[in-house]
């Protein structure tokens, strides 16, 4: 269904080159990253209260564009297995489905690829949830991820700015560690998120008449032509348009969530800078005007198309989540958040953060 390799083979040819640097700045910049890494982690754990000693479970790797892109395949081909071998069923089953699954395939992991490489030139680190080992790439032995930092945009990010390279490596470095302390602990995430996301991926349309038609109709409400009396889709990328009801309300609880982690880093990392990162103020001031603007005209399309515009809304929203209820009840309050499934913030109560405290600390206290 997907022809990985083509994937890899594709955006790697396809990736941007990273800034000039030397091969002895290249490697100065590797090894503050790690060592920036290691700090990060008592930093992270002193703000958050959030105690853990499985981050040696999840490895910290230094990557380049392509490496990136190495280890997102590895996470989507695990990912989407489910799916992919149900649509493989499918096609089977039909006339002519081998020949179809392979012109398929390779059309997909082109696609793919073009989409890794515009991602890839990107992303300063993430936290790979759903991890799998590689010959190149390891991952924790017991189910947990592992930390990436991309050294190239990394580099390049910081004299686009012009800020203090060491204090920014450093913020970067607090905000990816938060992810991995959050992971880690709480046991019970890295299960609770597989489960929507598997829950998701079981509701989508495997017949290909039913996708075109929503497709058709993602592409009339973006054009403007909608059929008269439908409701107006405005404000929506093509990800979106083209789901389920079902997944609709799925997506809903995976961006609240999403909201959340992304949020609680950006306040930890915020939260933590003054202490440790001198320029942290600049920083920020800078960083936000940069996620504002975009690149470029084609860069704000795509980014509306991909519905990545909805993850900068996640940044913003979910550090005012966090921000609220931190003032409201404190740090050791707000680590509630963390017990259960149950005590996890809607996406109405990520906009009303005072519901979010009353539903779960009256009903704790009653």
């Amino acid at each position: 269904m997907v022809d990985w390799n083509l994937a890899v083979a594709t955006a790697t040819r396809l990736v941007r080159p990273g800034p000039d640097v030397s091969r002895d700045e290249a490697r100065a910049v590797v090894a503050e990253l790690r060592r920036h890494a290691k700090a990060s982690e008592g930093h992270v754990r002193g703000f958050t209260r959030l105690g853990t000693e499985d981050t040696h479970d999840t490895p910290v790797l230094v990557v380049d564009r392509p490496g990136w892109v190495r280890a997102n395949v590895a996470g989507f081909r695990e990912l989407l297995k489910p799916l992919l071998d149900k649509m493989q069923e499918r096609r089977g089953s039909t006339p002519g489905g081998a020949v179809l699954g392979a012109v398929g395939g390779k059309v997909t992991g082109v696609e793919l690829g073009m989409l890794l490489s515009f991602l890839s030139s990107r992303v300063l680190g993430q936290y790979e949830t759903f991890a799998p080992a590689t010959r190149e790439l390891p991952a924790g032995a017991n189910g947990g991820g592992r930390l990436l930092l991309v050294a190239p945009n990394i580099v390049h990010v910081e004299r686009e700015l012009d800020v203090q390279p060491h204090d920014f490596r450093l913020w970067v470095c607090l905000h990816e560690e938060t992810h991995r302390t959050q992971f880690t602990a709480v046991p019970w995430l890295r299960d609770h998120l597989q489960g929507e996301i598997q829950s998701f991926l079981g509701e989508t349309e495997v017949d290909p008449m039913t996708v075109l038609e929503r497709v058709r109709e993602a592409a009339q409400s973006l054009a403007g032509g909608r059929p008269e009396g439908e409701e107006d889709e405005g404000g929506r990328s093509i990800v979106e348009i083209v789901q389920t009801p079902a997944q609709r309300e799925i997506l809903g609880r995976l961006t609240a969530v999403m909201s959340l982690l992304e949020g609680h880093a950006d306040f930890v990392m915020d939260g933590v800078g003054p202490d440790v990162v001198p320029t942290v103020a600049e920083i920020r001031e800078k960083f936000q005007q940069r996620r504002a603007k975009g690149a470029s005209r084609l860069d704000m399309a795509l980014r509306k198309l991909l519905g990545l515009d909805a993850k900068l809304r996640q940044y913003r929203d979910g550090e005012r989540f966090v921000r609220a209820v931190v003032d409201q009840v404190g740090m050791d309050g707000f680590n509630r958040v963390w017990t259960s499934p149950n005590t996890l913030p809607t996406k109405t109560e990520i906009a009303k953060p005072a519901d979010w405290v009353a539903r779960v600390h009256r009903k704790a206290e009653s």
